[in-house]
């Protein structure tokens, strides 16, 4: 196991803890709360079908909801603007999402259930980070 000396973890500690990391970071895990919007944007009857498939009615108005919340709260924690708002919205909307389409103790064993039970456990972990995103937002006083 390779250990670093000082030196080049001050180095990588500066890397790690710049803006431009740090921005890139923010939207490498907001990333999916901006392509699916934008997605149901260029093909609204299926966000609309999408909300359908999922029991939400009425549909459109559910559609229009969720395009614009994933955008907003994106918007929020790449410009800083109550980042720590935006990433507690998108960490509530991806467990109730991931309880309502990825509930996977209902299927029958096999492929499907399989990729929807790592699926379901990988929306966790992002739940998980943006809670972090948070905490750490608020630590640093940018939440008052």
């Amino acid at each position: 196991m390779m250990i670093l000396n000082t030196r080049s973890r001050s180095g990588l500690v500066l890397l790690i803890t710049s803006p431009v990391v740090r921005f890139v970071a923010l939207l490498a895990l907001c990333a999916a709360y901006i392509q699916g919007p934008l997605t149901k944007l260029f093909d609204f009857q299926g966000a609309i079908a999408e909300m359908e498939h999922f029991g939400l009615h009425p549909a459109t108005l559910f559609a229009i909801v969720v395009i614009a919340f994933e955008l907003t709260a994106s918007a929020m924690i790449l410009s800083g603007v109550l980042r720590w708002l935006g990433a507690l919205g998108l960490a509530v909307f991806t467990l109730l999402a991931t309880f309502v389409a990825l509930r996977f103790w209902e299927m029958p064993a096999g492929m499907e259930r399989m990729m929807a039970t790592n699926a379901f456990f990988e929306h966790l972990g992002l739940a998980g980070a943006f809670v972090i995103v948070a905490i750490i937002d608020l630590a640093e006083g940018a939440g008052k």
